[in-house]
């Protein structure tokens, strides 16, 4: 009859006892330490079985307090509500799922103080690495510079940020902005108007920037009394509301476009929607595309013409780096693995909400 500790879970004694094999037996095979190589191949088979049978799990905290790891690694988003997020977190744990790495998601609702104090709390439970899920909110580099000297590896995602030992992984946002533009002129849209990101933004400045060079090589005029700016905003989901009044004021100019670039999908179903209350039809009467392709994109009606970002290569790229920023610390080397910044290119997802110019 097999014993268990008294509260019902089994233990490496119980599998040695099952099986007749001493606890450090067990253990080596188990845990496959080197010396497990000198088990016989019937008596290794034997012990695994016999674990399997019992329901033998190893304990994961006693096992990192002996390493001295937690096994856990961090992951810090700044609105889990926001759909950019969404797939690039299914990346990351797609990633990390057959690793034994403990993933923690972190919320910090877009407060900076909140942000901080979770990197204060990864400290203190010596998480072994750290990815963070950028939003258009601004990123104080100075709250990391505490795990660059405790050299945690560190991924951003969605922006780049000027630290030693983080490295980043974002979509091409100029080329994308290009791409944007092509498909709108190659359409036959010539008077566009645009819905560009809070000035302060780094995506949105080169997102426009791509959209001024496809411009500048066909010969297209932008007229500036049709570009309109978000404002700078404490909650990412604003874009909708301010993609709606936006799109109201362009109207009212009085100006006439036939499409409009918006800079991202929640900005350009806000745009859809001022568009259908002030009785445009889309495309019909005019196309509108976003930026991202968050999952409702395709639901959305019309379904959303837009630059796809491929977020969930972007979440798993970032799992892979700090994976091997971690094995980097494993064989004692100086620091981090930093493996730079990387640009993935983007593509138009061509669907209802954009068509031909008609006359």
């Amino acid at each position: 009859m097999r014993r268990t500790t008294n509260t019902g879970r089994i233990t490496l004694a119980d599998v040695a006892r099952e099986c007749g094999f001493s606890s450090s037996t067990v253990s080596i095979v188990l845990n496959e330490a080197p010396l497990s190589r000198y088990v016989a191949a019937k008596t290794k088979l034997l012990i695994k079985e016999t674990s399997k049978r019992l329901g033998y799990r190893p304990d994961a905290s006693a096992r990192s307090l002996r390493r001295r790891r937690s096994l856990t690694i961090g992951i810090m988003v700044f609105d889990i509500s926001d759909p950019f997020c969404t797939l690039i977190l299914k990346g990351i744990h797609k990633t990390l799922q057959p690793t034994g790495y403990l993933p923690i998601i972190m919320d910090a609702h877009n407060e900076p103080k909140q942000f901080e104090r979770y990197l204060e709390m990864m400290l203190e439970r010596r998480l072994e690495a750290l990815i963070i899920v950028a939003n258009w909110l601004f990123v104080d580099i100075e709250m990391l510079g505490e795990l660059e000297r405790e050299r945690i590896p560190m991924v951003m995602v969605g922006r780049a940020i000027p630290i030693g030992s983080m490295s980043s992984v974002m979509v091409d946002n100029e080329a994308g902005g290009y791409a944007a533009l092509q498909h709108l002129y190659q359409l036959g849209h010539r008077k566009i108007a645009f819905v560009r990101g809070p000035v302060k933004l780094e995506d949105s400045s080169q997102r426009f920037d791509g959209m001024m060079r496809f411009a500048k090589e066909v010969g297209l005029k932008i007229e500036s009394k049709l570009v309109a700016d978000l404002p700078n905003a404490s909650d990412p989901l604003s874009g909708f509301h301010e993609g709606y009044r936006l799109t109201g004021e362009l109207i009212a100019t009085g100006k006439t476009f036939s499409a409009i670039a918006a800079f991202d999908d929640l900005t350009a179903f806000g745009v859809v929607r001022a568009l259908r209350e002030h009785g445009l039809a889309v495309p019909e009467q005019c196309s509108v595309i976003g930026f991202d392709d968050v999952p409702h994109a395709a639901l959305f009606s019309p379904a959303l013409t837009t630059v796809r970002q491929p977020m969930e290569a972007m979440g798993q790229i970032a799992a892979e780096r700090v994976l091997r920023g971690i094995d980097a610390l494993g064989e004692e080397t100086h620091s981090p693995a930093n493996d730079g910044h990387t640009l993935l290119v983007p593509t138009v997802m061509m669907r209802e909400s954009t068509g031909r110019r008609r006359r």
